[in-house]
């Protein structure tokens, strides 16, 4: 069962207060349509390194994937897909803002934070220092900069902006940037963690 969020959302303290996202639904096409939240890093699935270093658990991860749901159901409460928010008529794939959306519906806590499953060592505290961004800028929302760019899918946002967002894909925007800039986030600086955003988008990627 998905955690229950503390009654006060001004006081974030503990992991338990929130709901992990971790964005699978991908086609891999750089990858040769590999699934790579499963793909092998260090002997281990993407996925396992990404929960490890978040601290998260099965019973607080919520994984949107598209492909490969029951192996995903091992690392997670719920396995959504973004079908369910499909307003362009594909059948599959409609990128990570119809994943963080389907999350958004089903999250119980008033929080969510997502990151993608290619970057598979994080930054370290990276919800404690989300949080404290979010508290110190007054905003209801965080995302990490690296010191030359935002990572967008590196977010930590409140439910409040459900609605918010299943309006702008209703509107037939996608682009992860744009939406973003509409939230005007808390902006949180990683720039001495800015290898933690690293993306495996190749085979020669994963041999590093």
């Amino acid at each position: 069962m998905i955690a229950a969020m503390a009654d006060d959302i001004h006081s974030l303290h503990t992991s338990a207060e929130i709901n992990y996202l971790i964005l699978a639904g991908g086609r891999g096409q750089r990858m040769a349509g590999a699934d790579k939240g499963l793909m092998l890093w260090q002997g281990k699935p993407m996925i396992e390194h990404i929960m490890q270093q978040l601290g998260a658990r099965t019973d607080n991860t919520i994984i949107s994937a598209n492909r490969n749901q029951q192996h995903y159901a091992e690392y997670a409460a719920l396995v959504i897909s973004d079908n369910q928010n499909n307003t362009a008529g594909d059948e599959h794939f409609q990128g990570p803002l119809a994943g963080l959306l389907s999350a958004l519906e089903v999250c119980h806590s008033e929080y969510l934070l997502c990151v993608p499953c290619d970057s598979p060592a994080p930054p370290q505290n990276l919800l404690s220092q989300l949080q404290q961004c979010m508290q110190q800028q007054n905003r209801q929302a965080a995302v990490c900069h690296d010191g030359e760019r935002l990572q967008p899918l590196f977010l930590l946002l409140s439910t409040q902006y459900r609605q918010q967002l299943s309006d702008y894909l209703q509107q037939g925007h996608r682009k992860v940037q744009d939406f973003i800039a509409l939230i005007e986030p808390a902006i949180c600086d990683f720039s001495t963690q800015r290898d933690a955003f690293r993306n495996f988008n190749s085979s020669q990627d994963m041999q590093a």
